[in-house]
């Protein structure tokens, strides 16, 4: 991962977010805001493959295998940039998990956003934990 300009904006999605987007939940307009804007080039919109997969497999696990893939497909047209588990990614995964009560998958979405200097969007409490570390925008109903 590189780093980037601080007048970039920079939004990470976790597993969250992706889920909330792609079944109409808590979060979406923001979200759907935010893939205008990065469509556009007002901003960048970065996942890592970890919570990629974990979108995966919580999909397979609740709606099976055709789905999971369907799934893919979609994410893969949106305007994100999916991030490798380089080792540099795996070894600050690993090093925000020693310190925070948080999932290891959750850990790539805070070292990309500590990386790239962007703001994560979720709706995970979990996040909580690492609100020190990173900058953490809570996804909301707007309902």
């Amino acid at each position: 991962m590189s780093r980037v300009s601080s007048k970039e904006q920079v939004y990470v999605l976790d597993s969250f977010a992706v889920l909330s987007y792609l079944q109409g939940e808590m979060g979406m307009d923001r979200i759907k805001e935010i893939l205008r804007d990065g469509l556009a080039g007002h901003c960048r919109v970065a996942l890592s493959v970890i919570n990629l997969g974990e979108v995966l497999y919580i999909t397979e696990r609740k709606h099976g295998l055709n789905r999971a893939q369907e799934v893919l497909s979609a994410v893969v047209q949106l305007p994100v940039e999916i991030l490798p588990a380089s080792t540099e990614a795996v070894l600050a995964a690993a090093h925000v998990k020693a310190h925070c009560a948080i999932s290891y998958a959750d850990c790539f979405a805070v070292a990309a956003a500590n990386e790239l200097n962007g703001t994560i969007l979720t709706g995970d409490p979990e996040f909580g934990a690492v609100s020190g570390l990173v900058r953490v925008e809570w996804l909301r109903s707007i309902r």
